[in-house]
């Protein structure tokens, strides 16, 4: 578990170029199988071993995890994080796991007007470009084609209120969300460079993607959270992206965007910002066909990615 502080690394952990894409991968392993040792050594001197490793090669300050837990950092394009001022996140599939109350919403939408359920799966493959586009992509699923705009508009408002009542039946913030967003704020207040912010962009409808952020403890953390009706245009239209740059007194160098979709790596892109994909969201496949700069495993690798003192690892 992601406590505070930053990243240690293993002794004999060392970066490997892929021949394939002249990508660099980082891979940080905590495991039995990392640091072997006679079958009844006793826990805490399997502890202390390690320890002893970090201090050896540490980076920065430590973070404590426990053990059997596998960390990956792949850098394809080194992020000047030295000079970052502004963070801003996707919501679901990267700070939050909603992809259940969305099924649930979708599906109740489609009893309401005679159609059959689809199955989760097909309905998450659906999410990330807007509630409308969810809408319309799930009906024409059921239907086979595409529905009408009079149908499309009354199964929205639908959907919309019938999510609202529901948004947090099951949604909740990714392991380690909460305390990954505390090591980035350490880790800003330490690091003795230009300030930075936080901020959440999303094409999810702002109410409720402001309520979820409230009611999950993520809303402290943001300078602020936009939605997909929050702006005339969605993702991966950079307007929303360049206005939290400028209240942020962000360049788009200074900017990062992190999300789980290709649509985040779109957004960054059109704006001339960096990108950190995450593939423990709902949509990381997207990643493989625009990938980002970096890509993470889990939130708890944000603060590696985005660590200063590890810039000897980007070069």
């Amino acid at each position: 578990m992601l406590l505070q502080g930053d990243i240690s690394f293993l002794k004999n952990t060392k970066p490997a170029t892929d021949a394939n894409c002249n990508n660099v991968r980082i891979d940080f392993l905590i495991c039995q199988e990392a640091i072997p040792l006679r079958r009844k050594k006793p826990a805490k001197a399997l502890q202390n071993r390690m320890t002893a490793d970090w201090q050896r090669t540490a980076i920065g300050n430590q973070i404590q995890r426990e053990l059997y837990t596998r960390i990956m950092v792949r850098i394809l394009r080194p992020i000047p994080v030295a000079r970052l001022k502004l963070l801003v996140f996707d919501l679901d599939g990267t700070l939050i796991d909603s992809a259940q109350d969305l099924c649930n919403s979708v599906n109740a939408t489609l009893s309401r007007f005679g159609r059959e359920p689809l199955a989760d799966e097909t309905i998450a493959g659906f999410i990330g470009n807007g509630a409308m586009m969810l809408v319309r992509r799930s009906f024409a699923a059921a239907d086979g084609a595409a529905a009408d705009k009079e149908l499309l508009a009354e199964a929205y408002k639908y959907f919309l209120d019938y999510y609202r009542e529901h948004k947090l039946d099951y949604t909740y913030a990714y392991e380690g969300v909460l305390e990954a967003l505390a090591a980035l704020k350490q880790l800003h207040d330490l690091r003795g460079g230009p300030a930075w912010a936080m901020a959440v962009l999303t094409n999810k409808p702002v109410r409720p993607a402001r309520d979820i952020c409230a009611a999950l403890g993520l809303a402290p953390y943001f300078l602020n959270i936009y939605g997909g009706n929050s702006f005339a245009t969605k993702k991966p239209d950079p307007e929303g992206l360049r206005a939290l740059m400028s209240e942020a007194g962000a360049q788009p160098d200074e900017t990062v965007v992190i999300g789980d979709s290709r649509v985040d790596v779109e957004t960054a892109r059109n704006a001339g910002a960096w990108c950190i994909g995450c593939t423990f969201g709902l949509a990381p496949e997207s990643l493989s066909a625009n990938p980002p700069d970096v890509m993470v495993d889990s939130p708890a690798d944000w603060t590696a990615a985005l660590n200063p003192a590890s810039s000897d690892l980007r070069q």
